[in-house]
């Protein structure tokens, strides 16, 4: 469905019917990588909340949220940044293991790409600061994020956040 309308955000309910919804996350991921994704659930579960970004959600909101609240936060994910409620970012941001931190592993400009990530900007705009095509952005992106072993722009802001790049 996502592949024939082409949407710009897609909601995604984590409760959904099998599947579910992060293996729905993933999968638009994957076919359709432009789409600004957002997980929902009535639930409060932080880990399925983290397996929700891995799979390539940008950002969580409550299903009890407002009708009022919802615009400004959908449009932040739409212009790039993550939403996260305050107990998620903090679960992100614990160190999963005492092993040297995953940036210890990046050149400066692995770190400056990272950094820039994490300020929640956009490829455009890195691909202007940097004097780099968007393209060339995007493969560095890539890179990235398997060389920090994570799935998101989120989870590799998370990880500079943690390793004091911000």
């Amino acid at each position: 469905m996502v592949r024939r309308s082409v949407p710009d955000l897609a909601l995604v309910d984590l409760h959904m019917p099998p599947p579910g919804g992060v293996r729905a996350i993933a999968a638009i991921r994957r076919t359709s990588p432009r789409v600004r994704i957002v997980a929902i659930s009535g639930l409060d579960e932080t880990e399925l909340m983290v397996q929700a970004l891995r799979a390539g959600a940008e950002g969580y909101l409550p299903k009890s949220s407002e009708p009022d609240e919802l615009l400004p936060p959908l449009l932040a994910i739409l212009d790039g940044w993550a939403v996260l409620p305050a107990g998620l970012l903090a679960a992100l941001l614990r160190p999963a293991h005492n092993g040297p931190p995953a940036t210890a592993v990046l050149d400066e400009e692995e770190r400056r790409l990272l950094q820039l990530i994490a300020k929640g900007r956009r490829t455009v705009e890195i691909a202007e600061e940097l004097n780099f095509s968007e393209r060339t952005v995007k493969r560095l992106t890539a890179s990235l994020l398997r060389k920090l072993r994570v799935s998101s722009r989120t989870e590799a802001a998370a990880v500079a956040g943690n390793a004091g790049l911000l």
